[in-house]
């Protein structure tokens, strides 16, 4: 089995590169192939993944290339974790929004759309070479914003399935305050990246014990704390929303915080600096504590089970991923790409149904949904016009004087990136 990862040189990949090691019962994988035309940072991951298998007795190769054809040739998957522009782009996006008084951050809002419309004709040009070489592969994505580049990718009829850490975090969260396996936990995870709740935290399986209650009278200021939430707002919404809401719940709050600290880009950029100069260390052969300050706890757990699952035969498993709607959630078209439970075999990801929902979370979605397909249409044909009817559309964006302002912003900061600007 062949696997190849796109954005192989990011300081994010020996996380992945840990699991598929530990992991090798699961998904067993023969040569894994790194891909990355940042040939310096390639050539010091690309090492230390080869010690981080050999320290693990890991039969596998790990080949380097900055060849994206010659890379993919062959892949069975193709994982994709690319940031076009680097960190230098993510630290725009994270600013220049805030002098509309919204928020700055490289997912949503203004700064993912800016963050799509850079991405999304990278990861099509990337997938429709890897369609060419070997049409049966699957690409799994998990460069953001997931949902907007997982539309992108299965409007263009590619094999995709898109990948967010938020839903296997909770899950080893919730886990261990309720002292039992991770396995054990099955959540009723819905909604889309990065704008997802959990309705319900089962014990032993989707038809198990909803134990969210207990979970929330016992552990309901552990699960804000976490969540930078009040506890009474949790409790008020009987579930327990992602991170990401927070920009949507407390958006002058986070605003004020973001004006008066670095940006997350400026703390990512050193944490890289450092850890590269970890992995050029030959002694090095395992991933140091301070990957965990970097970000995408349990990628790759996450990662290896939904490549064992796309590829090998009776792997089926539930995960939460990023896929087509078909009536999932049925006040959402059907082509629409949700976040939600699915059960991962050779033929893709099949959503589980998911309880009822309320209109606090169904209004938001849909919102947001709406959003998308605008923010994707610029992506594909670019234009002003389309840009500034994105933002818009965005609620955390909305009056037309600022959806003006954040769009001469945005062309302004991402000339470089957009062919059509």
């Amino acid at each position: 089995m062949k696997l190849a990862v796109v954005g192989g040189g990011s300081t994010y990949t020996p996380e992945l590169i840990d699991g598929f090691a530990r992991l090798r019962e699961v998904l067993p994988i023969d040569e894994l192939a790194l891909i990355d035309p940042a040939a310096e940072r390639l050539e010091l991951v690309g090492a230390l993944a080869r010690r981080i298998f050999a320290r693990q007795d890991h039969p596998g190769t790990v080949t380097t290339t900055a060849d994206l054809d010659a890379g993919v040739d062959g892949a069975d998957a193709v994982l994709l974790q690319l940031r076009v522009g680097g960190q230098a782009a993510r630290e725009r996006d994270e600013t220049w929004p805030l002098e509309c008084g919204c928020v700055g951050q490289e997912t949503t809002g203004a700064g993912g759309l800016a963050k799509a419309l850079r991405t999304v004709p990278v990861v099509l040009d990337i997938a429709e070479r890897v369609r060419r070489s070997n049409p049966h592969a699957w690409i799994i994505d998990f460069t953001n914003p997931v949902g907007i580049v997982t539309r992108a990718l299965l409007d263009a009829g590619h094999k995709a399935v898109g990948l967010c850490n938020v839903a296997i975090g909770f899950q080893r969260k919730f886990a261990k305050l309720l002292d039992v396996a991770p396995a054990e936990v099955h959540l009723d995870h819905v909604g889309l990246n990065h704008l997802t709740w959990e309705l319900g935290v089962r014990l032993g399986g989707p038809d198990g014990t909803d134990v969210l209650p207990r979970l929330l009278a016992e552990h309901g200021e552990a699960v804000a704390d976490d969540l930078h939430l009040p506890r009474t707002l949790v409790d008020r919404l009987g579930a327990v929303p992602s991170y990401y809401l927070r920009y949507y719940y407390a958006h002058d709050e986070v605003v004020r915080t973001q004006r008066d600290k670095p940006t997350r880009a400026a703390e990512v950029a050193a944490l890289e600096r450092q850890l590269l100069e970890m992995y050029a260390d030959p002694a090095l052969d395992t991933k140091p504590e301070l990957l965990a300050r970097r970000g995408g706890a349990y990628y790759s757990e996450a990662a290896v089970d939904l490549a064992a699952s796309l590829l090998r035969e009776g792997g089926s498993t539930h995960q939460a991923v990023n896929t087509l709607n078909r009536g999932t959630l049925p006040f959402l078209p059907e082509d629409a790409v949700i976040e939600t439970q699915a059960r991962i075999d050779r033929d893709g990801a099949h959503p589980l149904p998911v309880p009822a929902l309320d209109p606090q979370f169904t209004g938001l979605i849909a919102h947001v949904t709406a959003y998308e397909e605008l923010a994707l249409r610029a992506a594909l044909h670019g234009g002003r016009d389309r840009v500034f009817k994105a933002l818009l559309a965005h609620p955390l964006v909305g009056q037309f004087e600022y959806a003006e302002q954040l769009t001469d912003q945005l062309l302004a900061h991402n000339k470089e990136h957009l062919a059509w600007a």
